[in-house]
């Protein structure tokens, strides 16, 4: 098979709160980016997703912070909701809809009858495992995943994720990227639920939303307690508003547990009233317009007895 070692162009299918940000990466980088969203909204909403990334850049990196070349990176995102022209001539396509195993595989198939021979095929799945969908692109061998932690810009790992079909050309051209575009790679050496990242962070999120579904303690105590008794910065409800409601609400509704069913409606109805976590200024808190938080949401408060 051909080695994946040149990518100009990338296709970035998703415009949500992670996808955003992997264009932006990709872009920042000298990448031209074609973002692909089925949505018009979504489209046009990708202003506001500039914006709240430059205020997680100037906060992150301080007098670092370069205006000019984050305005430039801007120039080379081009929003489209036309599928063909976002693939038709990529060098690699990331794939950040949401977690959706039929979606996943009519966005594939549609994909790889559209897409060059030249283009790498990468998703960004958090919790499916790739080779339930690799298929459907019609080309296994040259699928992988490239999977990115939130806030990209900072905790920036790409765990790059073969299947037992994926070439090392694949692989190998996946990893090569990542290091082009800022992030740390780390090769997952063995197709796994939840990469590296995700088998640790999501039984600790799990059992956040137990202990609140189950009436033991609020989100706010329950950080509040996290915090201080282990020195992180978060505790689960603040990584909730930070993943994203739509992502944390797929997740906790394919594990099948009743409690984590419970908690995904909870979440659902949260996104249909607008508020999805720190993106959109409001979730379990709400936030200002430079992503700081400014204090909690009564609304998630458990019913005095």
């Amino acid at each position: 098979m051909t080695a994946f070692t040149t990518f100009d162009k990338i296709a970035v299918l998703g415009t949500g709160v992670l996808g955003s940000q992997i264009i932006f990466q990709a872009a920042y980088h000298g990448k031209e980016v074609y973002a692909f969203d089925a949505f018009a909204e979504a489209l046009e909403a990708l202003p506001k997703r500039w914006e709240w990334i430059r205020a997680g850049y100037k906060e992150d990196f301080g007098d670092d912070y370069d205006a000019q070349r984050f305005d430039e990176a801007i120039e080379r995102i081009h929003p489209t909701s036309d599928l063909a022209e976002a693939v038709g001539d990529a060098d690699l396509v990331i794939e950040a809809v949401p977690e959706d195993l039929d979606l996943k595989k009519k966005v594939w198939k549609e994909v790889g009858e559209k897409a060059a021979d030249k283009t790498l095929f990468a998703t960004n799945t958090s919790s499916l495992l790739p080779s339930d969908f690799a298929d459907a692109s019609g080309h296994p061998e040259k699928f992988v995943t490239i999977h990115y932690a939130n806030r990209i810009w900072k905790q920036n790992t790409a765990e790059v994720m073969g299947t037992s079909k994926s070439s090392q050309e694949a692989i190998d051209g996946a990893l090569q990227y990542a290091e082009e575009t800022g992030m740390v790679p780390v090769h997952v050496r063995k197709e796994v639920p939840g990469y590296i990242l995700n088998s640790l962070l999501i039984p600790w999120l799990k059992a956040g939303a137990a202990l609140y579904v189950n009436g033991v303690a609020n989100p706010e105590e329950i950080d509040r307690t996290w915090r201080t008794a282990t020195g992180n910065r978060r505790g689960p409800f603040q990584a909730y508003d930070l993943v994203g409601f739509g992502v944390a609400s797929h997740v906790a509704r394919a594990s099948g547990d009743p409690a984590q069913v419970r908690f995904a409606d909870m979440l659902q109805e949260s996104l249909d009233a607008g508020h999805s976590g720190i993106a959109s200024g409001r979730g379990f808190y709400t936030y200002d317009a430079d992503g700081n938080p400014t204090g909690a949401v009564k609304d998630w408060e458990l019913p005095e007895e």
